[in-house]
């Protein structure tokens, strides 16, 4: 089914997974097919501010213990289903699918010094979580085309905010991060969300609550061996 992008939209709202930008994919892309058929279309869904995590928590209070990789394969294979497309994740694999650079074709996203993509209006407070993958060529709207904000940040507060010195240009030191985490200090880091990511002056308006961050940087953690040393 072809569908309009003001639409397209609007069930990814109603969903609770923003829809974040989209491309029409080249060989070099690396997008797989639509069932049968090239793939056309790309878009991205995930979060930009708290929105998709209210979703989210709802959800989780009426199943608690849901997990947000299998509440998001959910929703998203459903609207996939419902509207004739291939559903994409960042979490499943191999493949791993390369959703940074899909993101950089879809919408101006950049690294940043931290490593993670910075978002001209939401700052370093957004995230991918799905894609879905068209066999037709859907409409889109005009790329914005914003600069970096990092291009004209001189202070560059992200770099010196993190209380173990853990980022460098080019450079994260993971193990420095995790002894941080677990050792009696760190508790600012686990209750608040990384020191260095809320330092970015770009997008507050869109920080994430206390409880999101909380939520993130358990996951970071779990996902984290332990530091040696």
């Amino acid at each position: 089914m072809l569908i309009g992008w003001p639409e397209l939209s609007a069930r990814c709202e109603r969903a609770g997974i923003p829809l974040r930008g989209g491309f029409h994919p080249v060989a070099e892309d690396g997008v797989p097919a639509a069932g049968a058929r090239a793939a056309a279309t790309l878009v991205l869904l995930g979060n930009a501010g708290p929105s998709m995590w209210r979703v989210f928590s709802a959800a989780r209070a009426a199943a608690p213990g849901l997990a947000l990789d299998d509440w998001t394969a959910a929703v998203v294979s459903a609207l996939a289903a419902e509207l004739g497309a291939a559903a994409l994740f960042p979490f499943t694999g191999p493949p791993y699918w390369p959703f940074q650079r899909w993101a950089q074709r879809a919408e101006p996203v950049y690294p940043s010094p931290l490593g993670i993509l910075i978002h001209p209006r939401f700052g370093l407070w957004h995230g991918y979580r799905a894609a879905l993958v068209f066999a037709e060529r859907l409409s889109l709207p005009p790329r914005d085309d914003a600069p970096s904000p990092c291009a004209s940040c001189a202070d560059r507060p992200c770099l010196s905010a993190c209380p173990v010195s853990a980022f460098s240009p080019g450079s994260y030191d993971v193990a420095a991060c995790v002894r941080h985490l677990d050792a009696g200090p760190g508790a600012a880091c686990r209750t608040g969300g990384c020191q260095s990511r809320r330092a970015c002056p770009v997008g507050q308006e869109h920080v994430y609550p206390e409880e999101q961050r909380r939520f993130h940087m358990r996951a970071f953690r779990r996902a984290t061996p332990p530091a040696a040393g």
